[in-house]
């Protein structure tokens, strides 16, 4: 899979095979505000109650190509994101890795959950004081949006989760790798869905054992 192909179909983690070490060269970070801390907490009280969900997608890539498709999240650690067609693509977190199978090259790839910024809102509890360097708080008309990375550097990539105020709820998010290559993620009609069957977050390599394993 080609370096843009896996950055479209990881708008929803930037992978380590794109990052560097630009992150960890930046300048120290200005504290927050009390004002700024307030909306990081309110931003984690809503993600750790986001338990089990489903929203359409509509993903943009640094190009200005847009697809779409339909999410399911479980958390900790599930996802799927179901790409319609022309786009062959199928991307799910099992809790512990993110695959990627893509119908129309026939190519499947695999990669480590914790070593992409969607492990942040994927997590068992979400602290977002702990663990997680949230870089900036930026106020908008209707919402507000917090840009944050894994402090530890494990994912080598940014996430901006963007919130509205009214109702209060993550209307998107934005992945930008070391690199500088950005993809935007906007959801639509995001709802609580309980009950979401366990098959939606298994994905096996579909392609005949001959081709070769899924690379790690």
């Amino acid at each position: 899979m080609s370096l843009t192909r896996r950055h479209l179909a990881l708008g929803l983690a930037a992978l380590p095979a794109l990052g560097g070490t630009a992150f960890a060269q930046r300048p120290a970070l200005a504290p927050l505000s009390a004002d700024d801390k307030a909306l990081v907490d309110k931003a984690a009280a809503y993600l750790q109650d986001l338990t089990e969900a489903k929203a359409r997608f509509v993903q943009t890539d640094m190009r200005g190509t847009m697809t779409q498709g339909t999410l399911y999240l479980k958390r900790p650690g599930k996802a799927r994101f179901a790409y319609e067609p022309p786009s062959g693509l199928l991307v799910v977190a099992d809790g512990a890795n993110v695959s990627i199978a893509d119908s129309r090259l026939k190519t499947f790839d695999r990669y480590p959950l914790m070593a992409t910024p969607l492990s942040i809102f994927l997590a068992r509890q979400i602290r977002l004081d702990r663990g997680i360097v949230v870089r900036s708080v930026s106020r908008m008309a209707d919402g507000f949006s917090l840009t944050a990375r894994d402090g530890k550097k494990e994912a080598e990539g940014e996430i901006t989760l963007t919130f509205s105020n009214t109702p209060f709820a993550l209307v998107g998010w934005s992945v930008t790798d070391a690199q500088g290559m950005s993809t935007r993620i906007r959801l639509v009609d995001l709802e609580k869905a309980p009950g979401l069957p366990p098959s939606l977050f298994v994905l096996n390599d579909p392609r005949p054992k001959s081709v070769g394993r899924a690379r790690m």
